[in-house]
């Protein structure tokens, strides 16, 4: 019975580091052979996704919880809001709307981090794709008082941009927990350095 528990135990825990190990973004993605508006947008996502990573990769529960002051949302509240900013980005990408039911469900810190890195890596894909013209990928919402529409250029200032701003947030505020982003991380080439 003990060896049953130990022997769950132990493939319930690599199950996890494994599912963990193949999030992406740890390395940005090579670039695309040609440049064309959607696969420069692509890319975008792309240098968010590796910030994001990298910026949320062995958060502890102390660092989630920091807030440099009392207004301030903290990190984990922080992520809560770049999950639905990358909702929004891949809604945009995928030409569907973003429709708030008010009942978000809630995730622990680790599905949050998988749900954004997913959001992300499926948006950049789809761009990459090129079966849609960013004209074609307007930002739409919905709810009880009609619909929304706004071109593509405001997902780049808007929900893109915005979450890059609060990508760097949470790296602030990890320093300030105590828990120092990884010097190793080289944003310009998109790779940990030896």
């Amino acid at each position: 019975m003990k060896m049953s528990c130990l022997t769950s135990l132990f493939c319930l825990a690599a199950t996890f580091l494994q599912a963990q190990g193949n999030l992406p973004f740890k390395e940005i993605p090579e670039y695309p052979e040609t440049f064309t508006p959607e696969t420069v947008a692509a890319r975008m996502i792309d240098g968010l996704g590796f910030r994001y990573y990298w910026a949320t990769e062995g958060l502890r529960p102390e660092d989630l919880a920091f807030r440099p002051s009392a207004e301030a949302r903290t990190s984990g509240e922080t992520l809560d809001h770049i999950l639905g900013l990358s909702n929004v980005i891949l809604n945009a990408v995928r030409r569907e709307p973003n429709v708030r039911s008010g009942e978000e469900a809630p995730v622990d810190f680790e599905e949050k981090r998988k749900l954004t890195l997913e959001n992300l890596e499926a948006a950049s894909n789809l761009l990459k794709e090129g079966k849609f013209k960013l004209e074609e990928m307007p930002i739409v919402f919905e709810n009880e008082d009609g619909k929304t529409e706004l071109p593509f250029w405001n997902l780049l200032n808007g929900p893109i941009a915005d979450a890059l701003w609060h990508t760097g947030q949470v790296v602030s505020f990890r320093r300030s927990s105590g828990n120092p982003f990884n010097s190793k991380v080289s944003v310009l080439t998109g790779k940990l350095r030896e």
